[in-house]
């Protein structure tokens, strides 16, 4: 499960209010992505069945089958309508999901995290780092947050390298809970808005 990140800010009720808001009507950053619905469970499960794709998040359903990706679709749709995470997938060409990005968002906190995952031809393309800014700019412009923390495994020297590319900030280890409970041990990384803009001129 997504937790909030280490770093505790205090939104104003304006500031919350708007988050919220930006959240329910939010639009998808990148031209080939679209918010999830039910008719991309079934490009989910078979994305998500691939380990190489898979294998390094946390915090999907398990097993990974068509009424768990079911419900977690619907549950993101719910918690977009609170104004507290959006769930978009990518699509190729021909129309298959491709990939997907989860936010979470605590509004209170204006903080947010980002999760996803992209079909495994597609990676180690170069482009990961270009969509990734793309995204983590995407949070903090289009949703009004000023916080974003991320995680990966320890041994996910991929997503790291991406992470860092983008100037986020190393700040140990934490502990990821899994939705069966279990505790995933997980690096760790937080960048403000302010550092954001600083860093990539917007």
């Amino acid at each position: 499960m997504s937790a909030p990140p280490k770093t505790v800010l205090v939104a104003t009720p304006e500031e919350e209010t708007a988050i919220r808001q930006a959240v329910r009507t939010a639009q998808p950053g990148s031209p080939d992505s679209v918010l999830a619905g039910p008719e991309h469970v079934p490009g989910l499960v078979t994305l998500l069945s691939d380990p190489a794709v898979s294998g390094p998040i946390y915090d999907l359903p398990r097993p990974i089958n068509a009424e768990t990706v079911g419900a977690w679709v619907a549950e993101a749709q719910a918690l977009r309508q609170k104004g507290e995470a959006i769930l978009f997938v990518s699509l190729d060409p021909a129309g298959e999901v491709a990939g997907y990005s989860r936010f979470s968002v605590w509004p209170d906190r204006s903080s947010a995290e980002i999760v996803g995952g992209r079909r495994a031809d597609l990676q180690s393309r170069g482009q990961g780092s270009s969509g990734a800014a793309r995204s983590f700019g995407w949070m903090f412009e289009a949703l009004g947050v000023r916080l974003v923390g991320l995680t990966a495994a320890l041994d996910n020297v991929r997503s790291a390298r991406v992470i860092e590319a983008a100037g986020f900030v190393r700040m140990g280890e934490r502990d990821s809970v899994r939705p069966d409970g279990t505790i995933r041990r997980s690096l760790y990384w937080e960048m403000t808005r302010d550092q954001w803009r600083a860093l990539h001129g917007t």
